[in-house]
């Protein structure tokens, strides 16, 4: 007698990205470029490794004194303070009156995977996730996997070309109160204090829970100060509140996944409570973080010379995509593209929006074998000296084609 199988009527999942990268993959067109990777890349086409990385990863692994043992649930101590000190600043009023305190966690959502369990216990009333970044964010699965309704706000303005905070504003006033707020990189809201300001206010007004997503200090301006200056903001007015602090992009350690879930609460007492719950349930998710990616952070950002030596890393990627982005601005213009470009360079960060519609996109991808997705949200740092005339000529082609059809 046959025995039925418990996988008999499981579907094949519904694939949530890397369908362009398999596309890519079985292009055997010899000129193909993929423009869409998520770390930053070399002019070598090689994922980018700060150099003090490698120096203090030989460095570790022939440290004789070094015990292999399990970490404790909430990760290393001094990691997690050396990330608290790197993003508040070691004088902050949080870290000085002790009320800022972290977990360990794995990967990019693990923070997001933590928090959601803890507003599915202690925030009962929160039924809502509204995330506002500057793309679809993976970790609006995790809330929705627990239980929450999510909705997703983007405030990239595709008719402007620009990053719109008044999309950012209205969205929070028409957010359901005591819900919960996810601000994804929120340096590329680029909006004032005084909009900030307005915006605190409104979500005072309205209880809701602010939980930030700061995925990669530093690669933004190239200065660890500025790209998580709105979180000073936050803690000046005395809010509450969560952050995602992702540590792999902006070391070059992406295959470690190393990132801490930060907690800002009104008191010591409170924040001890908190993270107890959410050391139970890293420990129920991941027993104990790994810890070769958290050693070599915590070395590097203990010593003085070493920390100095990364930021002039973070320093010379971002100038490196400032000036690729002049580049790309200036050739489109030389070849005589329709429209302006100064989008392209008026944006931060090593991501950025071409501006092009979906027939330009198509066009690029399926004629030129160039491979960006459809809202044309590009990693500068895979254009390099070998391949920007191709882009360019290509991207001012695409989009004469579009003028050419609409005739």
């Amino acid at each position: 007698m046959p025995t039925l199988s418990v996988f008999a009527d499981v579907p094949v999942a519904h694939k949530l990205e890397g369908s362009l990268l398999k596309t890519y993959k079985q292009d055997n067109d010899p000129s193909k470029i993929f423009l869409v990777y998520r770390v930053c890349m070399t002019d070598e086409g090689l994922p980018w490794v700060s150099l003090v990385v490698h120096k203090t990863r030989l460095q570790i692994s022939q440290d004789p004194s070094l015990i292999y043992e399990y970490l404790p649930g909430m990760g290393l101590k001094s990691f997690v303070q050396a990330s608290l000190e790197l993003l508040f600043g070691k004088h902050s009023p949080v870290i000085v009156e002790n009320r800022a305190g972290g977990v360990h966690t794995i990967g990019e959502s693990g923070a997001f995977q933590l928090g959601a369990q803890f507003f599915r216990m202690w925030h009962r009333d929160a039924q809502t996730v509204c995330i506002i970044s500057c793309q679809k964010e993976s970790h609006g699965l995790v809330f929705q996997d627990m239980g929450f309704e999510v909705y997703e706000y983007c405030i990239w303005n595709p008719k402007q070309k620009r990053m719109d905070s008044n999309i950012f504003l209205s969205v929070v006033e028409q957010m359901p109160s005591g819900c919960i707020l996810v601000i994804g990189n929120p340096v590329d809201c680029r909006m004032t204090q005084s909009q900030w300001a307005n915006l605190m206010s409104t979500i005072r007004r309205k209880q809701i829970f602010p939980f930030f997503d700061i995925p990669c200090q530093g690669l933004s301006t190239g200065n660890l100060e500025e790209d998580a200056e709105v979180l000073q903001y936050f803690v000046s007015w005395g809010f509450e509140f969560f952050c995602n602090q992702s540590l792999s992009k902006n070391f070059g350690i992406y295959d470690e996944g190393v990132g801490v879930l930060v907690v800002v609460a009104f008191n010591n007492e409170q924040l001890q409570c908190v993270l107890s719950h959410l050391m139970r349930y890293a420990q129920a998710l991941w027993l104990s973080p790994p810890a070769r990616g958290s050693r070599i952070i915590t070395t590097i950002l203990c010593n003085s010379t070493l920390q100095e030596e990364w930021k002039l890393s973070l320093k010379a990627v971002v100038e490196n995509v400032m000036l690729i982005k002049e580049k790309v601005k200036e050739k489109l213009r030389l070849l005589g593209t329709p429209g302006s470009w100064d989008h392209i360079t008026e944006q931060i960060g090593t991501h950025g929006f071409l501006g092009l519609n979906h027939q330009q996109v198509q066009y690029l991808i399926k004629k030129k074998h160039i491979y960006i997705p459809k809202n044309s949200r590009i990693n500068f740092t895979c254009i390099n000296a070998s391949n920007i005339d191709y882009i360019t000529q290509s991207i001012s082609e695409a989009v004469l084609s579009a003028k050419d059809s609409e005739k």
